[in-house]
């Protein structure tokens, strides 16, 4: 009998995932809007409407299944994982929430349950990669580029949301940690901008956002910083809603009305900043590593661009999210990686095997990553 796969969440990467998994596994689409469900019509996935932010609901959809994938908005995914590990069931998330899991990390293991977070294009893949160099070499330097963009430029934003909005204003909000030199640094979100070439893509600008997550605590590492990509002017943009206050929590009354900006932001900017469907868009990253392997001064860079895929109507954001997150699933399946407990995704790459299963997963997929290797 084919394992059983509940997915909880069924937005653009959810439904990729679902579409992936479905040709080996027995999969369930789970999502709170009917709507959101019909386009499972012609497919042998199963569905089910359920209000995800309930725990109720949480426990009766994942009741019989072998694993778990979460892929619900960051604002309810550490309670959607604590449930899911209350229950005893192995899960694979990329609700990218903003709580510790390592929080619950005693919970997973009591309960035996093996926990992935964060298991996707970055975080994710760039854990994977460095959990994996980490292994084999002294690093000193880890670099992280990475961002998500429509291939066609419209003003005044010149981006589209590939992913929950709400997610995306954390990274403008939400101040950056890296480190520097062994110590830990705190930068606004948006500061240290660069412009940067990328062959085949051309100039985006880079900025500092707070993507390095778990890495800060499981990496000792003197140098690791991540940077998020846009067309250039996209930071000025962002900084001035940012400091006029429209990205605010903070409720301000407005005639008879308490108000809170960033309501209102969301409302007017989220349509704005959704993909039309089949509208074409890229993601692009590059990974650099350096450090010393075997007594001599090595690097190791990575570029990655996917693109929009027509054939299956899949947006690169889905695939490359999405496509990582089913890569270790697969892993969690099939006892390729077992470890008991909260694991971000550094310690899947660190695992034995696991690397290049997921490299060739990815690969099988048209999801490319270029390495290039060079000594000094």
């Amino acid at each position: 009998m084919a394992s059983r796969i509940t997915v909880l969440g069924s937005g653009m990467v959810g439904y990729a995932m679902c579409v992936d998994l479905a040709g080996q596994y027995e999969v369930t689409a789970v999502d709170r809007d009917p709507d959101v469900l019909k386009k499972f019509e012609d497919t042998d996935i199963r569905t089910r409407v359920a209000d995800l932010s309930e725990k109720e609901s949480v426990l009766e959809v994942i009741a019989d299944a072998d694993l778990v994938i979460g892929a619900v908005p960051g604002f309810m995914g550490a309670r959607t994982l604590r449930s899911v590990i209350e229950a005893g069931k192995n899960i694979v998330d990329i609700s990218f929430f903003p709580e510790d899991p390592f929080s619950m990390d005693d919970l997973a293991r009591q309960n035996e349950v093996v926990a992935v977070t964060d298991a996707g294009v970055a975080p994710g893949m760039s854990n994977v990669i460095l959990g994996y160099h980490n292994n084999m070499m002294d690093i000193q330097d880890f670099m992280c580029f990475v961002g998500g963009l429509p291939k066609i430029r419209t003003r005044p934003y010149e981006y589209k949301a590939p992913f929950s909005p709400i997610d995306i204003i954390e990274e403008y909000t939400r101040p950056a940690r890296y480190r520097v030199d062994g110590r830990m640094v705190t930068a606004p979100a948006l500061s240290d901008p660069e412009l940067i070439d990328f062959p085949g893509v051309g100039t985006l600008e880079a900025f500092n956002t707070d993507g390095l997550r778990s890495l800060l605590d499981t990496m000792d590492i003197p140098n690791m910083k991540e940077k998020t990509l846009r067309f250039p002017g996209h930071i000025t943009l962002m900084k001035a809603l940012r400091e006029t206050g429209f990205f605010s929590d903070e409720a301000i009354q407005v005639g008879d009305h308490l108000v809170k900006p960033i309501d209102l932001t969301t409302k007017l900017l989220f349509p704005l900043w959704k993909l039309e469907e089949d509208e074409e868009e890229f993601t692009v990253m590059q990974i650099q590593v350096q450090g010393t392997e075997d007594g001599t001064p090595k690097n190791y860079r990575y570029d990655m661009v996917d693109h929009f895929d027509a054939d299956s109507g899949f947006s690169s954001m889905a695939r490359t999210t999405g496509f990582a997150c089913t890569a270790i699933a697969n892993l969690v399946l099939d006892g390729s990686f077992h470890r008991k407990g909260i694991s971000p995704p550094e310690y899947v790459g660190a695992n034995t095997g696991c690397f290049d299963r997921i490299m060739g997963y990815l690969a099988d997929r048209g999801i490319k990553y270029v390495i290039t290797e060079s000594n000094g």
